[in-house]
């Protein structure tokens, strides 16, 4: 049986504004601002925006769990995909992100690093919006339109 926590919700919005020749401007609901370019400049590409979202996600994730016991001693994450043009058109293969976390001696960080695996296994299986998103392949519609105003930041919960 399929459940949907979050219906009642405003939906999560980005807007992007044309900034210059191949490149964007996206402009989340809170005033976040982040540049986007087709890679001749040192903007994020769309893909690379999608492998950071995917890191980001999972190390929000790992951060929240392993947090409770102890502060990392030492924190980086790489994701890496390749990409690929076959009979399915342009996409994504070979997915990862790879955590390489430390955390300092003692009880608090035995017990960090002993949370760790399952950290990371609870944010690929069932918590990092974006991985679920990208391995239940939720279909994505491109359609023209009017587009209306975004409600009062405040009054719309995001997620990441």
């Amino acid at each position: 049986m399929s459940t949907t926590s979050g219906q009642g919700r405003a939906p999560t919005t980005v807007d992007l504004a044309k900034v210059g020749e191949h490149r964007f401007k996206a402009t989340n609901a809170r005033g976040g601002v982040l540049p986007i370019g087709h890679g001749d400049d040192p903007d994020f590409t769309p893909v690379e925006l999608l492998l950071a979202a995917l890191a980001g996600c999972g190390a929000l994730d790992v951060d929240f769990i392993t947090g409770k016991r102890s502060e990392f001693a030492g924190f980086a994450a790489r994701a890496q995909g390749t990409k690929v043009r076959d009979e399915n058109g342009n996409h994504l293969v070979g997915i990862s992100v790879t955590f390489d976390v430390t955390f300092p001696e003692g009880e608090a960080g035995d017990a960090a690093r002993e949370m760790l695996p399952r950290a990371i296994e609870k944010s690929q299986t069932r918590l990092c919006t974006v991985g679920r998103t990208v391995t239940l392949g939720e279909p994505v519609s491109y359609v023209a339109g009017s587009l209306a105003p975004v409600d009062d930041p405040a009054e719309s919960p995001t997620a990441p």
